[in-house]
């Protein structure tokens, strides 16, 4: 079942100049050090910023609070899976908010996807809540 569903389209000319403005203050209240990382060791840095920006927004917006109620922006995080797949990560108020929109007997499954064309980026989330498996009975 589709919990929560949540898109957002950044600028990334418009990250470019807030990365330009405010530097290391805007990393570090916006992005994980796991991000930082990854962006900072692209070729597109503004653009892998604007992504996991974009990714950010729509997960606030799939778990059905926007950027309100307590959620902070490092409390969701992109990572990639060695193929590359993006995957989102939550912390804090917004894994509170998540295990709230869960029905008892399900888990919650968070897919992304991010994709980029100068000067936009865009990311999609989908929250899903999957039934758990129940253990086969022991002979």
């Amino acid at each position: 079942m589709i919990l929560g569903i949540g898109t957002d389209l950044a600028n990334i000319e418009r990250i470019q100049g807030t990365l330009d403005r405010f530097g290391d203050r805007f990393r570090i209240r916006v992005f994980t050090e796991t991000e930082q990382s990854k962006a900072e060791r692209r070729h597109d840095t503004a653009g892998t910023y604007a992504k996991r920006w974009a990714a950010k927004e729509a997960c606030s917006k799939a778990l059905g609070t926007g950027l309100r109620m307590g959620i902070a922006w490092k409390d969701m995080a992109v990572t990639n899976l060695r193929t590359g797949q993006p995957v989102m990560h939550v912390t804090g108020w917004a894994a509170e908010r998540l295990k709230e929109l869960t029905p008892e007997g399900h888990e919650a499954i968070i897919h992304v996807t991010l994709t980029d064309d100068h000067p936009w980026a865009q990311a999609f989330v989908v929250i899903e809540a999957r039934p758990l498996q129940e253990a086969p009975a022991q002979p």
